[in-house]
């Protein structure tokens, strides 16, 4: 995946002001953006899946150009070809699990059948070991299962890419470490490039291919940094 992002966001509530300048090219499969809660991670990964509007500059993937300010150019997010893992999942309260991803494919208003029966559903409900829940509703599963039902509603629609804002800040601290090892396990096989954000070290170390420093709304120059300590006493550098 080659990803190229030139952008420019004035954010304003009340009497704050933030403002979001961010610039990046990445050719890597496995994109993290690193910084504390607050940098602008979120709001520039929305911008990368047409949820939030810059004011000026440019977002291009795989020579696909998404969004040109300059040029009128403003892809909605159904055809950026890209599935979004929002942070609190945002899974759909009232529809069941094979509902919430068959949400995934579809295009209008109108919720999926309560047995929908797409052929792309039944293969991630497998995948995912969801079949037996796939008629209760979000309130009835565990946190691992809310994230591999928001992971599948993501990946139903076969997307370019894959976008994860703070996968795991949702899940018990016991079940983190387990479902790192389910998404890297998954992204490895499906070979779907990704940029995921976040504000964990243990997370970047994980998928930290390519990392990339974001602070007060900028990403950082390119340099050498360091993780915070791990458990057992060490550090990681990364660039």
């Amino acid at each position: 995946m080659q990803i190229q992002v030139d952008i420019r966001k004035t954010l304003r509530s009340g009497a704050r002001t933030f403002t979001l300048d961010a610039q990046f090219s990445s050719d890597s499969q496995r994109i993290v953006i690193y910084g504390p809660s607050g940098a602008g991670k979120s709001q520039l990964m929305k911008a990368v899946a047409g949820l939030m509007t810059p004011d000026a500059g440019r977002i291009a993937l795989d020579g696909r150009c998404l969004f040109d300010r300059e040029r009128g150019v403003d892809l909605a997010p159904q055809r950026r070809q890209v599935g979004y893992l929002f942070q609190d999942y945002a899974l759909f309260p009232h529809l069941n699990v094979r509902q919430n991803i068959a949400f995934g494919l579809a295009r209008g208003w109108f919720n999926p059948r309560a047995r929908a029966d797409d052929a792309a559903v039944r293969h991630w409900l497998q995948a995912f070991e969801l079949e037996h829940v796939a008629h209760q509703f979000p309130h009835e599963l565990s946190g691992g299962q809310r994230q591999r039902v928001a992971l599948a509603r993501a990946l139903v629609p076969d997307p370019q890419a894959l976008l994860l804002d703070e996968p795991f800040a949702a899940l018990d601290p016991s079940l983190r470490a387990r479902m790192r090892a389910e998404l890297d396990a998954l992204q490895r096989r499906l070979a779907i490039p990704m940029i995921l954000i976040t504000h964990d070290p243990d997370d970047a170390r994980a998928f930290g291919e390519h990392i990339l420093r974001m602070e007060d709304g900028k990403i950082a120059p390119v340099h050498t940094f360091e993780f915070p300590e791990t458990n057992d006493g060490t550090r990681k550098a990364a660039g």
